[in-house]
């Protein structure tokens, strides 16, 4: 057809021999028949949305949606205070007509120099699902499942971020006698740290004798595929912020299945 030529229409004998509308159709749950799971991801983060799927591999009919909030590559009070504006937008992008179980804020240090209740606010007054947490909520609902009330804590961040994780536990009534950390401003590199590094830093920490378990801070630090592992050579409960993010997503959706392989916490209900 020459460029400034109109389009032709169809002559009657090109049409379909066949052309049905409004054929009749049911619906079901879609691809969550069991639930469906919201989770606000920070744009650098290379581990949250791995380990949900590790997880949810074993749970089928609950599906996860996501959407990236924009955020800096270096971690400190200052940048992680900066995404308190951008969470309603970025939760608005998740399945906008879909009736989410739970929808979670995947960063633990942004979600104690915000607060977890002004996190969980920001979600539901934007995204409006039936349920929501963060990893600083999530990791409470999982010292009172796993009766930890004195943590070993294990962590990527600088001092000054630290030092605030430390204080928003002890106000919550959970001691931090032990703490450690790889003293890594960058997000990126915090995704790279291998597993081994991980269990041996763990092991160092929570082989203390006055702390009940431990905790692997930072959405961006792999922990789901040696948490077994760690736990069996410290022996006492693990956990971390994805995998406790995950198992209160899951419990808050009404999921309550016991899963094998994935530590002492995904065999608990919520206390």
């Amino acid at each position: 057809m020459a460029p400034d030529s109109a389009p032709t229409l169809p002559m009657a004998e090109d049409a379909p021999r066949v052309n049905l509308e409004h054929l009749p159709f049911t619906t079901d749950k879609g691809v969550g028949s069991l639930a469906q799971l919201g989770l606000v991801v920070l744009s650098t983060d290379g581990t949250v949305e791995y380990e949900y799927r590790r997880v949810l591999q074993q749970v089928p009919g609950v599906s996860l949606f996501h959407a990236r909030i924009p955020n800096d590559t270096a971690i400190t009070p200052e940048t992680l205070k900066a995404m308190e504006a951008r969470i309603p937008d970025t939760a608005r992008l998740l399945m906008p007509g879909y009736d989410l179980d739970c929808v979670a804020y995947g960063c633990t240090s942004a979600s104690m120099v915000i607060g977890p209740e002004r996190v969980i606010e920001l979600v539901s007054e934007a995204r409006g699902p039936k349920s929501a947490t963060n990893p600083a909520t999530a990791a409470l609902a999982a010292f009172r499942a796993l009766g930890m009330r004195r943590i070993a804590l294990l962590t990527p961040y600088v001092r000054e971020v630290n030092q605030i994780m430390r204080g928003f536990f002890q106000s919550r009534g959970v001691g931090v006698p032990v703490m450690g950390s790889f003293n890594e401003g960058n997000d990126p590199t915090v995704a790279r740290i291998d597993a081994q590094s991980i269990r041996a830093a763990g092991e160092r920490l929570a082989g203390e004798p006055d702390v009940d378990g431990l905790f692997v801070a930072c959405t961006s630090v792999r922990l789901i595929d040696a948490v077994e592992e760690v736990e069996a050579a410290i022996g006492k409960p693990v956990t971390s912020s994805n995998h406790a993010l995950i198992w209160h997503s899951l419990r808050l959706a009404g999921v309550d299945t016991a899963l094998p392989g994935l530590g002492e916490l995904f065999r608990k209900r919520m206390a």
